[in-house]
């Protein structure tokens, strides 16, 4: 019987899947210091963002056929040794594209509100509503700006859907795609709008939002935030450090950025404190995938990637 270790877990319907086409399916964690004398009694492993698959653990590991990943990106593993090693490595791309851009949005949304900041003083300052009533009564609309997609695959094209239901304009940017046709789905009557890719300066220059979906890199440092609108708003929900943390900081004193979303830090699982504290930072601890819906869809896509690698 094949074995496989779900070592960050996996939704029930995964599971279940695998069960139903005879695999064994061992969802008891184990901890990474392990691993090195316990993977070997698996033919599989997956894992999420927790567990890392590095070259001494595949070493360690003869019996490995498969590394799996429930998630988009895949830098916890070191993948192009486990092909050198002829073990594949699968991940879940499309998967949880919707349900990460719409925190993207969920972020977007509290920023320019400043609910995150008004939900705290209110509950501690009660007393003065009048007072803050007055003071976050600068909020702004997205309807009618410009969101800037820096990397356009899966989620960029998910927040594009997003950003164009909402009658926002979108200038992504992409090292591949020069145009993508979107599908939009209203109330059952289909709109396809063409959406051209442009320049890394165009749309740093006149986006009122950017958000970013990109395997990694350091991407967003000085240079690129004294090149955007004053008072703009960013987003991460891709990977820590793609935004210099001291650059964004200082952007945010001076008012360059009026407010930014992390999902994803540096520091991970320890973020900064001044980040964390910040009170123009809107933060969640690293759940863009973390609805019911991607965790079925990715249980899904794994037990299917499974199935049909051992069917070869």
């Amino acid at each position: 019987m094949i074995r496989v270790l779900a070592n960050d877990g996996i939704a029930p319907n995964g599971k279940a899947q695998l069960e139903a086409a005879g695999f064994e399916v061992v969802t008891d964690h184990i901890p990474q210091d392990e691993l090195m004398t316990k993977l070997n009694d698996f033919d599989v492993i997956c894992v999420r963002s927790a567990t890392k698959v590095r070259q001494e653990l595949i070493d360690a590991s003869p019996n490995l056929k498969v590394i799996c990943r429930g998630g988009v990106g895949i830098d916890n593993i070191d993948h192009a040794y486990a092909k050198t090693k002829g073990i594949p490595t699968y991940n879940t791309p499309a998967a949880s594209s919707a349900s990460v851009a719409e925190l993207v949005f969920a972020h977007f949304f509290g920023l320019s509100r400043d609910v995150q900041r008004s939900n705290f003083e209110l509950r501690a300052e009660g007393s003065e509503f009048k007072k803050l009533k007055k003071s976050y009564a600068g909020g702004q609309q997205l309807r009618g700006r410009t969101l800037g997609i820096l990397g356009f695959g899966r989620i960029g094209v998910e927040a594009a859907r997003i950003a164009i239901g909402l009658g926002m304009n979108v200038l992504p940017v992409d090292l591949v795609k020069e145009t993508e046709a979107i599908e939009i789905d209203l109330m059952g009557q289909k709109v396809m709008v063409d959406v051209p890719v442009v320049s890394m300066d165009k749309m740093l220059a006149e986006s009122d939002y950017i958000t970013i979906h990109v395997p990694g890199g350091n991407l967003i440092g000085e240079d690129e935030l004294a090149k955007m609108k004053d008072g703009v708003i960013l987003a991460n929900t891709s990977r820590g450090g793609v935004i210099n943390e001291d650059a964004l900081l200082a952007a945010l004193e001076s008012g360059k950025v009026r407010g930014a979303a992390l999902d994803v830090f540096v520091g991970e699982p320890n973020p900064r404190r001044d980040l964390l504290e910040n009170p123009k930072i809107s933060v969640t601890p690293h759940i863009g995938a973390a609805t019911g819906e991607a965790q079925y869809n990715i249980g899904t896509e794994l037990a299917d990637q499974i199935i049909a690698h051992f069917k070869k």
